[in-house]
Parts: C-alpha cells; sequence; structure tokens
C-alpha cells in the first residue's frame, strides 16, 4: 500500500504490506517453500510491461500532489537497521538484502552500520510498538489517516525530490508477528521503498497486491525490479518515455532474470513470449 504527501522539499510515500524470503540462516517457512515451488515463472512480454506501468506509478494513497513517474534511488543505497524488538530480525533483514541485490543487476544496495552514512532506515519493532512508531515518525495526524486508509501491519515511505529520485526510505516491520508475516511484510515493503511503490489487485502474480502473500522475491517482480533499475530507465520518465525504451530494456531484464533464476528453475526455464 502507498501513500504520499509533501513535506519540505521531498515527497514522502508510504506503503504497506509486503512479501518475503526465508534467509540462509534457518530453515525455510513451510508456507513460503509451498508458495515458491508452485510459483509460475514464465510470463509475456505484455503481462510485465503491464504490471510495470501499474506498480512503479501512482501511488495506493498520496496525500500530496500525484505523481505519475518513475521513482527511484540513483545511487547507491545504504541501509540501516534499527533493531528495537525482539527477536533481534537483523540477520534475516540483511539476508533479505543480499536476496535483493543479488537479483536486481544494477541495484547497489547494501547494510551500513553508520547511521548518518544511511539514506534507507528499518525500523525492527515489537507489534506492539507498531503504531506508536508511526506516529513518532510521522505525527498524529498523518498516523491517524494511514492507520484509517491503509490499516497497515508493517509500513514503508520515501522521500523523493523534484527530480523524482528518491533521497531517504524508512521501513517499519514488527519482529514478533511470525516467520511468514515477517518475510511477507519484508520483501514487499523493502522493494516498495526502492520503487516499486503502488499496489494493485489486477496484477496476480505480484507481491506488490493486498490479495497475494508470497514470503520470497519471486520472478515476476524480478523483472519489474530489473526494468526500474535499469539504467535506461531515469527517474522522472513519464509512462510514454518508458514505454518507448521497453523494446531494449526488456530483453536485458528477461537475460539477467533468467540466467540468475538458472539454479533454482533449471526444469522450467521458458523462452521470452513474444506479444503485440
Amino acid at each position: 500500500m502507498v501513500m504520499a504527501f509533501a513535506a519540505i522539499a521531498t515527497s514522502l510515500i508510504v506503503m504497506t504490506l509486503a512479501a518475503v524470503n526465508a534467509g540462509p540462516a534457518h530453515a525455510e517457512d513451510p508456507d513460503i517453500s509451498s508458495r515458491r515451488a508452485s510459483e509460475r515463472t514464465d510470463f509475456t512480454d505484455d503481462e510485465i510491461k503491464d504490471g510495470f506501468f501499474k506498480i512503479a506509478f501512482n501511488a495506493e494513497l498520496q496525500l500530496g500532489a500525484p505523481a505519475d513517474r518513475v521513482r527511484k534511488f540513483d545511487e547507491p543505497v545504504r541501509i540501516f537497521l534499527d533493531s528495537k524488538g525482539t527477536p533481534d530480525r537483523r540477520p534475516e533483514i540483511a539476508a533479505v538484502i543480499d536476496d535483493i541485490r543479488a537479483h536486481v543487476k544494477h541495484l547497489d544496495v547494501a547494510v551500513t552500520n553508520d547511521r548518518q552514512a544511511a539514506n534507507f532506515v528499518v525500523r525492527l519493532v515489537a507489534a506492539h510498538d507498531f503504531d506508536r512508531t508511526i506516529r513518532s515518525l510521522y505525527g498524529n495526524d498523518k498516523a491517524r489517516r494511514i492507520q484509517q486508509s491503509l490499516n497497515p501491519q508493517c509500513l514503508s515511505g520515501i522521500g523523493k525530490d523534484e527530480r523524482y529520485r528518491i533521497r531517504r526510505a524508512e521501513v517499519i516491520l514488527p519482529v514478533d508477528a511470525g516467520d511468514f508475516t515477517f518475510y511477507d511484510c519484508a520483501y514487499e515493503e523493502l522493494l516498495q521503498a526502492l520503487g516499486a511503490i503502488n499496489d494493485d489487485s489486477s496484477v496476480p502474480w505480484t507481491m506488490f497486491n493486498d490479495d497475494v502473500q508470497m514470503g520470497f522475491f519471486d520472478v515476476y517482480d524480478q523483472y519489474l525490479l530489473n526494468i526500474l533499475y535499469d539504467p535506461r530507465v531515469r527517474p522522472g520518465m513519464t509512462r510514454e518515455e518508458v514505454s518507448a525504451l521497453l523494446p531494449e530494456v526488456m530483453p536485458t531484464a528477461r537475460t539477467w532474470v533468467d540466467d540468475i533464476n538458472l539454479p533454482r528453475h533449471a526444469d522450467a526455464r521458458h523462452q521470452p513470449v513474444a506479444s503485440d
């Protein structure tokens, strides 16, 4: 879920709900494993294009001026992990971040221990502190609007400049809601804060759909993020500008996603499906 409102020289967008991948530190949650085993991995160009334009533009809830443009980081993303709850989920979030970096070719993202150097903060809190954390970050009035409009169980937000470059991002995750819910939130919120901002219930294959829970970085959404972070797709571009680039960008994204997932889908690798 997504919300936007003005804040000094930036616009802040807030998003909720999510999907996640278990890290290597412990056995994967059975609900995630079953979803991974039944994941669809073959999509037409039109299916990918449709999802990209629905997810990368607009926002579910905007309190500022609408921004029907590409929003993304155009600088290294450095994430500080602020752990305030039990259990300590920093190792799991670090593994999620590593997984995202491994699957998005042109995304420079990593954890930093230097909060001052971070342009992205993940706040890991106890579930009973979730609402209070929202109020402390956004103030009572905005927090009330977030709760009334989104009723979130996890939350993320971005601050962009006048050129639609994301300059800061925040994610709030409850650490004690169970493994599947934690991972289901972590992937979606982290990826939304990177610029996959909108949720859309008409795209059944994406985690950016309130009716879909996955718990891992699925192939379809890897296509969307690799298109978004292709260097040819720049912050501030319109739908028309991106559409003109897609005949060049789509094959690059397909090749990368297919190759990086080859060990995982060795028996189900598909050929790109041509579409009008």
